[in-house]
């Protein structure tokens, strides 16, 4: 029964039964990165992480390397996630690739009371391209497009979505501001209803602080988020102390959420190649989020 309720978040419900105001495809609120997901899971503004491109789009435009990272997302009742990124400049014009995958394994099917007479897997798939422009030293804008495809029992489906984002950096030294539409787009039937792409608005800043006598960067951010069919919104709040470019911790809250409000994580970095953990209690008995990702900068 826990699983199902796993599918019920993930995807649109396909019974005549669903309202017309629902959005499902959570997987696409999943966040991307465990430095983000550990500071808040609102996305940084600065380009120096290749997971903050897939919260706000602009971000691609600041990039002038080759990136790649690895994610792999351990949630509640055998959910599982994993995302691959890459980010170069081609002939000059920044981009940024995405491939996610998520599934729900071994769910069980029973038709009576009594033993499953069978198990299947619920799988997901987000594969997202971006690009973006520097208009200048403070302002840039991107976009990104997606292909997403959910697979449920012996029903499938598929569609075409897009991110738009902005960020500008010349208010005040150090700060950083910016605002993002993800997932808006639209989907093909599964089974008789077509499911609701999560449209999510994002505005917030984030400052940072050097305090060079004692080694130590603190990275402060905050932002609200809406998924726009919903009712309720969210305030983000994290932060970040980094030690002499080489570890850092980190800590986080969100508001809006019945069953999680903290976030923490840690993150180690040298020579390029990094190492980052987030940690996301559950309440109500759902378990614990852990995220790791492996990244290198070439």
């Amino acid at each position: 029964m826990k699983k199902l309720l796993v599918i019920l978040l993930l995807s649109a419900t396909i019974t005549s039964a669903q309202s017309a105001g629902a959005t499902g495809l959570s997987f696409l609120k999943l966040g991307s990165g465990a430095r983000n997901i550990g500071l808040a899971d609102f996305g940084s503004f600065n380009g120096n992480d290749i997971s903050n491109y897939f919260y706000n789009p602009s971000l691609i435009a600041l990039n002038n390397t080759t990136r790649f990272s690895f994610t792999h997302n351990q949630q509640f009742f055998d959910l599982g996630s994993n995302s691959i990124s890459v980010a170069s400049k081609i002939l000059g014009l920044p981009l940024a690739l995405n491939l996610n995958t998520t599934s729900v394994e071994n769910i069980e099917v029973r038709s009576q009371a009594g033993p499953a007479t069978a198990t299947f897997n619920a799988n997901f798939f987000a594969a997202t391209l971006g690009s973006g422009y520097q208009f200048n030293d403070n302002f840039s804008f991107g976009i990104a497009l997606k292909f997403i495809y959910e697979e449920l029992f012996n029903q499938d489906a598929s569609g075409l979505g897009f991110d738009i984002g902005v960020t500008y950096s010349g208010l005040i030294e150090n700060l950083s501001v910016g605002a993002s539409m993800k997932n808006i787009g639209s989907m093909s039937a599964l089974a008789k209803e077509s499911t609701k792409l999560p449209a999510d608005f994002r505005l917030g800043g984030e400052y940072s602080y050097p305090v060079e006598s004692a080694k130590i960067n603190l990275i402060g951010l905050a932002g609200f988020q809406k998924y726009l069919d919903d009712d309720e919104s969210h305030i983000h709040a994290g932060l970040e102390v980094i030690y002499d470019d080489f570890f850092a911790v980190r800590g986080g809250y969100i508001t809006g959420y019945e069953s999680k409000s903290l976030t923490a994580g840690f993150g180690v970095q040298w020579k390029g190649f990094k190492i980052d953990y987030a940690y996301v209690p559950f309440e109500y008995g759902l378990g614990d989020n852990s995220s790791f990702t492996v990244s290198y900068i070439f």
